[in-house]
């Protein structure tokens, strides 16, 4: 998988030190509700379709663009799923990187789900029911909050999936129970 240039520019300046950067993650359903994925060239593992937006680029039309060049199938954003800092992780050259991604539901509109670029291998759809395996968990609990109807809220650290049953106290600490 190539580097986007504007990230190959800041590591030319920054080397391999953490860059904590914006990412997009998509849940996209057909009308059968089957979910697509792609088999990652790097890890060789099942994966909702992600990238980076470019410089500038809104979140909604960065998915969108991600799935097309990744699957050739066409798609419209829907809502929002998760908002959530992940994990930092180091890569196989050492460069290191923290994501705030940005997880939406998209609805497929057109296309035939096909290996399109070389980041995949792979690409299908899938029941939920019948997953792979090799799919994160943290790709299953995006891909259930995605077919859940209406605002969500995730807490990886609680797993509280209810804005209500989270309260935050001045300092940052989390307190439990809801509003007033």
């Amino acid at each position: 998988m190539s580097t986007p240039e504007f990230i190959a520019d800041l590591r030319r300046h920054v080397g391999t030190r953490l860059l904590f950067l914006p990412g997009v993650s998509t849940v996209v359903l057909d009308d059968a509700g089957r979910v697509l994925l792609g088999r990652r060239a790097d890890t060789g593992r099942w994966a909702l379709i992600a990238g980076l937006p470019e410089p500038g680029e809104q979140p909604a039309d960065a998915a969108v663009r991600e799935v097309y060049e990744e699957t050739a199938v066409r798609c419209v954003p829907e809502r929002v799923v998760s908002v959530q800092t992940m994990a930092p992780i180091r890569y196989e050259n050492g460069d290191r990187c923290q994501y705030m991604d940005i997880t939406l539901r998209c609805r497929a509109v057109g296309g035939e789900a096909r290996v399109n670029d070389e980041e995949s291998l792979d690409v299908g759809w899938f029941t939920l029911d019948g997953l792979p395996d090799s799919l994160s968990r943290g790709a299953r609990e995006r891909i259930d909050l995605a077919v859940t109807e209406g605002p969500t809220w995730f807490h990886p650290a609680t797993g509280a999936t209810d804005i209500a049953a989270l309260a935050v106290d001045a300092d940052g600490a989390e307190t439990g129970g809801g509003p007033g």
